[in-house]
């Protein structure tokens, strides 16, 4: 199916007071029913609208329309354009939510805040379509009904899918700046303190332990003659 022209009605009205079309070839090409294009003619439908003319806009060729007015059964079709145009993006608006789903809202993000602190306040509004002031209500935990919320997860709620919360927490990880560990107080691992050395590393290791001399034998001693200087001395002092 062909795509309708430019204002359908302006240009109905140009091809009925400049064209000999049919009013089935005016009615095919403009998207209207014959008998609108018949009372387009009769001055009953439009009035006051003025003709819309389709050559001047590059949707219809004078040759095209030639090649009709010749042939009553041939189908007038929007001609295609020298220049391309780029196509408009879309621009994504909030998110709806139905309104047996609203209700919901609150628990799903109260769920976000506390499994996904990562997200953004921009991200968990594009997912369950909430508003900033609600989301640092629930925050600060100033909402009027933060005593009975409970947290839910909002793809079980049917608030988003799947697909987006991935997304979103993706895009939160990778924005997130990484972390250097401080690897200068990492412990050592069970491998390296349980290994066993090597024969070498243990004979360096007690290689560096001398072994203390063994103390000189004391000189024996004379209990005869140190009794006998004692007695010896007693009976001079006597």
């Amino acid at each position: 199916m062909s795509e309708a022209p430019l204002m359908p009605k302006a240009t109905a009205v140009w091809l009925v007071e400049n064209t000999s079309l049919t009013f089935d070839q005016i009615a095919e090409f403009c998207k209207l029913h014959p008998l609108e294009v018949k009372g387009i003619a009769d001055g009953e439908v439009a009035t006051g609208i003025k003709g819309y003319d389709p050559i001047a806009t590059g949707q219809l060729t004078r040759e095209l329309i030639a090649a009709a007015e010749k042939d009553p059964n041939s189908k007038l079709h929007i001609a295609e354009s020298k220049v391309r145009t780029p196509e408009p993006k879309k621009i994504r608006g909030a998110r709806y939510t139905p309104l047996s789903r609203r209700q919901d809202r609150p628990n799903a993000i109260l769920w976000l805040l506390r499994n996904h602190a990562e997200l953004k306040d921009a991200q968990i509004m594009r997912l369950v379509g909430t508003t900033k002031h609600t989301l640092a209500a629930i925050r600060d935990r100033n909402h009027w009904n933060s005593q009975n919320l409970q947290p839910l997860d909002p793809v079980t709620l049917g608030l988003c899918s799947q697909i987006d919360l991935d997304f979103e927490i993706a895009r939160a990880a990778k924005e997130k700046p990484k972390v250097e560990e401080d690897r200068a107080q990492t412990l050592v691992s069970a491998e390296i303190t349980t290994a066993k050395p090597a024969a070498r590393e243990h004979a360096a290791v007690f290689a560096s332990f001398k072994t203390k001399p063994a103390p000189a034998e004391e000189d024996k001693i004379d209990v005869a003659s140190v009794f006998g200087k004692k007695a010896a001395k007693l009976h001079e002092e006597d």
